[in-house]
């Protein structure tokens, strides 16, 4: 992190120094951080109120083990030296803090969100750019309120551009983060039915996730999956808007693509200044659209077609998503990060890619799905039957649905449990050498336990 003193995080916050050290508003902050356990000096502690524990409580205990000063909203009683400073809402004020810093080290940034596919496309963006800058990304998946500040603080002298990934499951989010990256250009993958419980429509998701262009003007760019039914409708005004895809009416389109099995896919890239072969080493032909969209940010900063074509296939991907494991003779498909019915027919397709003589399905529930969720989960059940899954097990109450889905549709091999503990433990029964095994669920059923315990067997 490159240095704030106080009297900058003062004037972001618009904060109150409340204080028994004279002269602090000259203190140098090079780490922002909101775990008390981590301060040294140096660091702004920022405690956050949670739903398990008030970062309030270690304020005194973060001071005496160095931390240069603290923000709060709550009064605090000093026992010794310290610099604090008072805010109406310090998560707010963590936000703010981040906006003044992008504003005071700018870089050109690159705001990615979507449905689906968010942090493998901000992987691959991120790839591209770094064959000619030096970029910073978004680390793991650190997209909401919290991570996006962080990822900012993260940006150092050396940095040329930023990759940074938007989550959100209510309106409103992606503004607020777009508000305090302040980017250059946005891209949307797609909009599928993932939060659909919290904004009540897939047209409410497209709203949501539109608000990335709240601030963008003449000067700004938005880069958008064109075969997606909703996206595919936008046109340029205020700022221009790009599209990419496999039908050849988009901007930047593919064609020619060439699954390469479980190695990966090939595709031609057609663009306005010409063509060049690309390859990624990621499965399954849905990724062709998230290395489209890395394609328009490269051509964006004028990268050549040989620089885009080396970043993609030199990627480097984020764990969970479509990783594929050799454990003791048995194909581990682990894409257990996240869920949605979109994402699991995109799996689906790619175990079809396996040479593996049985494939075995352990899905868990999608969450946030709301009123939506026992239609979604049963129908998904006949195409994973369609798909020539061999043997089903679900954990979870949709996932039931799914279940019943696929026994209604003629599956025979199917074993749903209540949760995925109860899952792990039949594991050892039902998995044998050779299989090729899919792991996907929603992130709150910790379904990286399915993975861990087939790891062991």
């Amino acid at each position: 992190m490159q240095i704030l003193t106080v009297k900058d995080i003062i004037k972001a916050t618009r904060g109150e120094l409340i204080t028994k050290t004279k002269n602090t508003a000259g203190i140098e902050i090079d780490d922002i951080t909101i775990d008390s356990r981590t301060v040294r000096d140096g660091s702004l502690f920022i405690p956050l109120l949670g739903e398990r524990a008030d970062g309030h409580d270690y304020i005194v205990s973060a001071l005496r083990h160095g931390a240069s000063a603290s923000l709060t909203c709550k009064d605090v009683k000093l026992t010794s030296e310290g610099t604090v400073i008072r805010v109406a809402d310090t998560r707010k004020a963590l936000g703010d803090i981040a906006r003044y810093y992008k504003d005071k080290y700018p870089v050109k940034s690159v705001a990615i969100t979507g449905s689906v596919g968010k942090t493998t496309t901000k992987d691959l963006v991120y790839a591209v750019l770094a064959e000619r800058f030096n970029t910073r990304k978004t680390p793991n998946n650190f997209n909401n309120d919290l991570g996006v500040p962080l990822t900012i603080f993260g940006i150092e002298t050396e940095h040329e551009m930023a990759v940074i990934e938007m989550g959100m499951n209510h309106f409103g989010e992606i503004e607020y983060l777009a508000g305090i990256a302040n980017p250059d250009i946005a891209i949307i993958t797609n909009i599928g039915m993932s939060h659909v419980e919290n904004l009540g429509s897939q047209e409410g998701i497209f709203k949501a996730k539109m608000e990335i262009t709240k601030q963008f003007g003449k000067g700004n760019t938005l880069y958008v999956n064109g075969d997606d039914k909703l996206l595919g409708t936008l046109k340029s005004g205020s700022y221009r808007v790009v599209k990419f895809g496999l039908d050849t009416a988009n901007d930047v389109y593919a064609k020619d693509v060439e699954s390469k099995g479980l190695k990966g896919v090939e595709f031609t890239v057609v663009h306005s200044g010409g063509e060049f072969r690309a390859a990624l080493t990621q499965v399954g032909i849905h990724n062709v659209y998230n290395a489209l969209a890395a394609v328009c940010a490269g051509l964006n900063f004028g990268l050549s077609n040989e620089e885009i074509a080396a970043g993609l296939e030199n990627c480097v991907y984020t764990s969970q998503r479509l990783e594929i494991i050799d454990h003791n003779g048995i194909e581990i498909i682990n894409d257990c990060y996240n869920s949605s019915p979109a994402s699991i027919r995109a799996a689906l397709k790619v175990q079809q890619l396996s040479d593996k003589p049985r494939r075995v399905a352990i899905l868990g529930d999608i969450l946030e799905m709301g009123e939506y969720a026992p239609k979604a989960h049963y129908e998904l059940g006949s195409e994973v039957y369609s798909a020539g899954v061999s043997v089903l097990i679900t954990a979870g109450e949709n996932a039931a649905r799914l279940a019943d889905g696929a026994r209604d549709a003629g599956m025979k091999d199917v074993y749903p449990y209540k949760t995925t503990d109860e899952a792990v433990s039949a594991l050892s029964g039902l998995i044998r050498e050779g299989d090729s095994v899919l792991v996907k669920a929603s992130h709150g059923m910790k379904f990286i336990k399915i993975t861990e315990a087939l790891k062991t067997l």
